[in-house]
């Protein structure tokens, strides 16, 4: 993109980007290079127990050249001014694999900037080459660090903050108990700094009815000479000796990025070589949310954070997004390893709805978690034959049956009038549907809810096709199964010619028109016939379709919001409530395969996702969220690990059933 959208203060600070080290650290920002959240910094590091804190706000840099200063930073103040204004340089600003770049025009010379995180470290690079310039140009660099929770803000305040010069750069303690954090160069000279830089204005913050205004620490300067062709770099992180040497940390970066895309080939080489160029972008953007966690005993094992920036490990998210985050990218390790931790997290047959920071499980409050995990687990299976590790988790999945079958927490149980498993008690939200204002449930979907029931027959499907290739017996499976298909037939809706989203709740049957019915097409097997099968697409298609997911709710019911915005309890009270969802858009595709046989007309539904990877919110990956009401503007994560993975399932799925792109593909 353009100095049409860089430099632009408004369009610009709306697109973001992201870079990841592995670990569940982060660096990101927008465009123009102005913080408006409070996520915003150059290093967000996982550091244990005290969860991911920001070290390092941002680096101001000012280019002086042939007679000219140029402030290339951009900052909003409280104040309103805009100071400086250093987006006005932006020449251009792409995306070379998964490292952001910028670059800036000054006079007749061209400066680039980029940055990126070293895989499995806590540390962030940034690289400025002078490339071309008609005399050498002196560069200084401006860090300012913090210490904080990153979901909180700072006010300036006595901390007692160390600054010493160390051999290459400084050594910065923010505050008592604070970890080291070294702000380091190749050539640069450095200079211990010293004040508070208060008051950033955080508008999107504002926006979401929270505090608005952030204090950053200014540690101290850089200074470098620079001759075209000649380049300075910084590593900002905990590591005190990261490879500053030549352009070893950013070759380092790039073949990461050349080992994903090898891994995706190898495993899907006629798909990889002929999908468009933002499939492949979508492939490093699923790296981003694969990390390694602590286990139990000091063990590493692998997670998923289900969104940045805010967004930690979630299972339910772990388990949607597994398939296309892990098996489509090939890399099934990642999968299996998942897979097995995760089973010795059951309880009463229930998987962890959120994890702790520490990577040990949290609250247990969800109905769907457990079952999304077979359906995790048979993706697997089908691309790799590892039976070995459905037998090592097979006592685990079946105690999961059987408590689901009898009765475990939050009222789940199979009800034995039909076979159909009924949730949920009052106060308590435990579906993908999950929004509560203070106490009030936003959509309590007591009873019986038409995704869990259509998971809840795939789970059981599933168990009788495991258990007799490991020689166990499989016929209550196959007997509760059957049963399960027969009553699913109680969730048609004749008058809507579509499902019920939840029958025989506190209030009887709803017959509100959501997404959920869509799974009871798109999972492997349903429990429904051809001609209902199709109606249901047919309604999601006409009532729910956007260009970017499936709206939660059909936009003539009295309690649509087409808008999602404003403090807690407002943007809560729209969360399901017809905001769209973009990790829908994957099961819409597939269910709308399988009815029509059409892969180029499934394929279209997906086409809109290229435009907003590469022009708006988080770039090169897909948000979480947006409104309902057209435009439809992104909302929520500008990265979101099930939108992502769900879209490369769906891509996969028309390529297999017959789809070829005439666009060249990117490499």
């Amino acid at each position: 993109m353009g100095p049409e959208i860089c430099g632009s203060v408004e369009v610009g600070s709306e697109r973001e980007w992201l870079v990841t080290n592995g670990l569940g650290g982060f660096a990101c920002g927008t465009v123009t290079g102005v913080l408006t959240r409070r996520y915003h910094g150059l290093l967000i590091a996982p550091l244990g127990d005290r969860g991911r804190v920001l070290l390092v706000s941002k680096a101001e840099e000012v280019m002086r050249y042939a007679g000219g200063e140029y402030a290339l930073g951009a900052n909003r103040w409280s104040s309103g001014a805009i100071e400086p204004q250093g987006f006005r340089f932006i020449e251009r600003f792409y995306l070379a694999g998964s490292i952001p770049v910028w670059r800036f025009a000054c006079g007749d010379a061209i400066l680039e900037k980029r940055v990126w995180m070293q895989e499995g470290a806590n540390t962030t690079f940034v690289r400025y080459e002078l490339l071309y310039g008609s005399e050498p140009a002196e560069l200084e660099v401006k860090v300012l660090v913090n210490c904080r929770d990153m979901h909180a803000t700072t006010q300036a305040g006595d901390w007692n903050t160390s600054v010493s010069v160390v051999d290459r750069g400084l050594r910065v303690v923010a505050r008592e108990g604070a970890p080291p954090v070294y702000l380091l160069s190749d050539i640069a000279q450095a200079e211990a700094g010293g004040e508070w830089y208060r008051n950033y204005d955080l508008p999107v913050e504002r926006e979401r009815g929270l505090d608005d205004q952030d204090d950053h620490f200014f540690a101290g300067s850089f200074k470098a000479r620079l001759s075209a062709g000649e380049a300075v770099t910084f590593a900002f992180g905990t590591e005190q000796e990261p490879p500053l040497e030549k352009r070893a940390a950013l070759e380092m970066r790039e073949e990461q990025d050349q080992k994903l895309f090898e891994y995706w080939i190898a495993a899907h080489p006629r798909a990889a070589l002929e999908a468009p160029h933002w499939i492949w972008q979508l492939v490093l953007a699923a790296a981003q949310f694969t990390v390694r966690c602590r286990a139990s005993k000091g063990r590493e094992r692998w997670g998923i954070i289900a969104g940045y920036p805010w967004f930690g490990e979630w299972g339910r998210d772990s388990m949607i997004a597994l398939p296309g985050l892990a098996l489509e990218t090939g890399r099934p390790e990642i999968a299996r390893s998942i897979l097995q931790e995760y089973a010795g997290f059951t309880q009463e047959g229930l998987l962890p709805n959120t994890f702790l920071e520490s990577g040990q499980a949290g609250a247990y409050n969800s109905v769907d978690s457990m079952l999304w995990y077979f359906q995790a687990l048979q993706a697997y299976v089908t691309q790799t034959s590892d039976l070995k590790l459905v037998r090592s988790v097979f006592d685990a999945l079946a105690s999961a049956v059987d408590r689901y079958a009898r009765g475990t927490q939050f009222g789940i149980h199979a009800d034995s009038a039909d076979g159909l498993l009924y949730a949920g008690q009052a106060g308590v939200q435990i579906t993908w549907m999950d929004a509560k204002a203070g106490e009030h449930v936003i959509t309590p979907r007591i009873g019986k809810a038409v995704e869990v029931n259509a998971l809840w027959f795939n789970a059981l499907l599933a168990m009788a096709r495991f258990a007799p290739e490991l020689g166990k017996p499989a016929g209550d499976y196959k007997r509760l199964a059957e049963r399960a298909r027969r009553s699913f037939a109680r969730f048609w809706n004749q008058e809507r010619q579509c499902c019920f989203d939840v029958i025989d709740g506190p209030s009887g049957n709803d017959a509100s028109l959501r997404p959920n019915q869509i799974f009871a097409v798109s999972l492997g097997e349903s429990p429904l016939d051809a001609g209902q099968q199709k109606r249901i697409v047919e309604t999601c298609a006409l009532h729910l379709w956007t260009p970017h997911g499936l709206r939660s709710l059909d936009d003539e019911d009295p309690n649509y919001r087409g808008s999602y915005g404003g403090p807690q309890t407002q943007r809560d009270g729209a969360y399901h409530q017809g905001t769209v969802w973009s990790w829908l858009l994957g099961p819409f595709v597939i269910a709308h395969l399988r009815v029509y046989q059409d892969p180029a007309r499934a394929f279209a539904f997906l086409e809109p996702m290229e435009q907003h990877l590469s022009a708006a919110a988080g770039l090169g990956s897909i948000s979480e969220i947006f409104d309902g009401d057209p435009p439809c503007a992104a909302r929520g994560t500008f990265a979101q690990a099930w939108s992502v993975a769900e879209v490369l399932r769906a891509w996969r799925a028309c390529y297999d059933a017959g789809l070829r792109v005439k666009k060249p593909a990117a490499g």
